[in-house]
């Protein structure tokens, strides 16, 4: 049984630390020659550590980029990932993932299970981040953002069915194995310096969508009560990390060559929003609200929203290279701060999801995600007078 909804009460951000006015998900696009490097390695022509060399150049490049064109938060792009979550997924001890068939890899990822007890043999981000740090300025070291999937992403697709029942007859003992392992993995990212941490999940958003719940409900899951669970289990992974680092957490309905998988309903979040903006315990919240068929027709739901916490509200689209209207994403942003008990201060804008979850990127060029980026920030420089 799910451990009962802890309450909140972070200490609030201020917008000179992370996440700013204008922020970014996480990923971007692969240049070709990661394409090519993943190719060759593939084939067995190229070692991991060529592979590594690189993806090295490739990240200082894109640091450099970022740095010119003013972003504040600095990523490594995911370029060392083929799908955001199983790259670091597949290093947790017990996790077993399985390639699929020709045919359904076009569609859909590669499946996990659980086919052991869990495990943290090594630290998974630990040596991406400390080469990320070594390319960016000592007093910028803290706008390096990690972004590693959300625990849940071992439970939700499969079930209770993808974990083995030898090694865990006891669901309970699975979640508290998990979070111990995310425990450890985010105790070993704050030592090398990590202070800004962003979890990506897509079970919690795929929630708000009818038809998703109902599947899971056909799973025999407990609508209920899996909110519920799963805010248990962020909260127990997270439980360890100092005050002084910044979490937050992305929800997404989906990210995969500019197409979504999850639709929501008129109500947006509301299916898990109180559930989600007053117990989850982390800082921030990145919200997708680029949409209106898959968040809703306004951000009424931002009414729990606690005053110790912000949201970055994903207004421009990072699937699409149209750019949205500036005057009208202001209004959006003004709309939303009428919810929010501290106004615009507790908000932020940003694209809604990463240009490239996973490793085939979205429908859109090199040049269109530094123009949504652009203009993200002139929407920040007219909303909060920040440059």
């Amino acid at each position: 049984m799910a451990s009962p909804l802890p309450t909140a009460s972070q200490p609030q951000r201020l917008a000179s630390s992370p996440p700013f006015r204008h922020d970014h998900v996480g990923s971007f696009l692969r240049p070709k020659t990661i394409h090519q490097a993943r190719l060759l390695h593939s084939k067995g022509e190229m070692t991991d550590e060529q592979l590594r060399k690189v993806e090295d150049a490739e990240i200082k490049s894109l640091v450099e980029r970022l740095i010119s064109e003013g972003v504040k938060t600095l990523t490594d792009g995911e370029f060392r990932r083929e799908y955001f979550h199983l790259d670091f997924l597949k290093h947790l001890q017990g996790v077993t993932v399985s390639k699929n068939t020709l045919e359904q890899e076009s569609s859909s990822p590669p499946t996990l299970s659980i086919t052991s007890k869990l495990g943290h043999p090594v630290d998974i981000e630990v040596r991406n981040f400390e080469y990320l740090k070594s390319l960016v300025p000592p007093e910028r070291h803290r706008h390096i953002k990690v972004t590693i999937p959300s625990p849940t992403m071992c439970h939700f697709r499969g079930g209770r069915a993808a974990i083995s029942q030898q090694a865990y007859p006891d669901l309970e003992d699975f979640f508290r194995d998990l979070a111990e392992c995310y425990r450890q993995e985010i105790d070993a990212l704050y030592k090398a310096g990590c202070r800004y941490l962003q979890l990506d999940d897509t079970n919690l958003a795929y929630l708000t969508d009818p038809e998703m719940r109902r599947q899971a409900e056909q799973r025999g899951e407990d609508l209920e009560e899996l909110p519920k669970r799963y805010i248990s289990l962020i909260n127990s992974s997270l439980s360890s990390r100092p005050a002084d680092m910044v979490v937050a957490v992305h929800l997404c309905k989906g990210n995969f060559r500019s197409r979504h998988f999850a639709k929501g309903s008129e109500q947006g979040y509301a299916p898990i929003a109180q559930l989600l903006l007053q117990g989850l315990q982390v800082d921030s919240f990145f919200l997708e609200w680029d949409d209106e068929s898959r968040s809703g027709k306004d951000f009424s739901t931002l009414d729990y929203l606690p005053p110790t916490k912000s949201v970055v509200l994903g207004l421009v689209s990072s699937k699409l290279a149209d750019l949205e209207d500036e005057r009208g994403l202001e209004e959006k942003v003004r709309s939303a701060a009428s919810f929010v008990p501290k106004g615009i201060q507790q908000l932020a804008i940003s694209p809604q999801c990463g240009f490239s979850s996973t490793v085939h990127g979205n429908e859109i060029t090199e040049e269109d995600q530094f123009e949504k980026l652009r203009l993200c920030a002139r929407v920040a420089k007219a909303v909060w007078g920040e440059n």
